[in-house]
């Protein structure tokens, strides 16, 4: 099935009637609401964004088959997508699993104590691995690809693919959270306070599927293409 994908001259605020998840993506390039009238193009000219990178992540978080042209990747910099995913990582740390953690001791206070203490594990050991792997990245695999932007020796016995090959998958604790919530979690008086922390997890689950894709689908080829360049 052939998608209408977004463009330059869509109207950014269509584009968050078309995918309101879109509004997380958003503050990670810098823009904010009020954004009236104004077409995608004029936006991120505004915001000294590149609108294919802009595009490219709202179309792979729109549609799951989507997969950029090869020339896309020449119009922007490594160094900007980045920047890009270096804030998606704080928007994460900062925001959205704090936000999460306080939903959790809501819940806590009205479950016995054993069920606590093991939403409490489960919920402790998901940012444990989360925070791991976002570290990884931010001191491993962002620094060899600022090396290889600026044309320095990079790490000589690392490739992106290394990093492609241990891509964990940080969703996996998620979804564990996400059963003990809807499978064996005894009935509460807190059940509002459940089922809003259940639509956060799918939320984040979901973005974070995203984000993956996007460092599959963009930094994986891109960085290929500059470690072709240097050999």
């Amino acid at each position: 099935m052939k998608h209408l994908l977004f463009t330059e001259r869509m109207k950014m605020a269509d584009l968050i009637h078309a995918n309101y998840r879109l509004l997380f993506v958003l503050p990670r390039f810098g823009i904010r609401l009020g954004l009236g009238d104004r077409s995608i193009g004029e936006v991120c000219r505004q915001h000294n964004v590149s609108t294919t990178l802009f595009l490219l992540v709202c179309n792979i978080y729109t549609y799951d088959d989507f997969l950029p042209e090869v020339g896309e990747l020449y119009s922007f910099s490594a160094e900007e997508l980045t920047q890009y995913l270096h804030c998606s990582h704080e928007d994460y740390i900062q925001h959205q699993i704090p936000e999460i953690q306080q939903q959790v001791k809501a819940l806590m206070e009205n479950c016995e104590a054993k069920n606590a203490t093991i939403l409490q594990e489960f919920f402790d050991g998901y940012c444990r691995e989360v925070t791991n792997h976002f570290q990884y990245e931010e001191s491993v695999v962002f620094p060899y690809v600022h090396n290889l932007s600026v044309g320095e020796s990079a790490n000589r016995g690392y490739s992106i693919g290394q990093f492609e090959e241990n891509h964990s998958n940080i969703e996996e604790k998620l979804s564990d959270l996400k059963n003990i919530l809807i499978k064996y979690l005894p009935d509460s008086k807190a059940g509002g306070v459940r089922q809003k922390l259940l639509l956060d997890l799918f939320l984040l689950e979901d973005d974070l599927n995203k984000h993956s894709l996007i460092e599959d689908r963009i930094l994986v080829p891109l960085v290929e293409q500059l470690e072709g360049g240097m050999r």
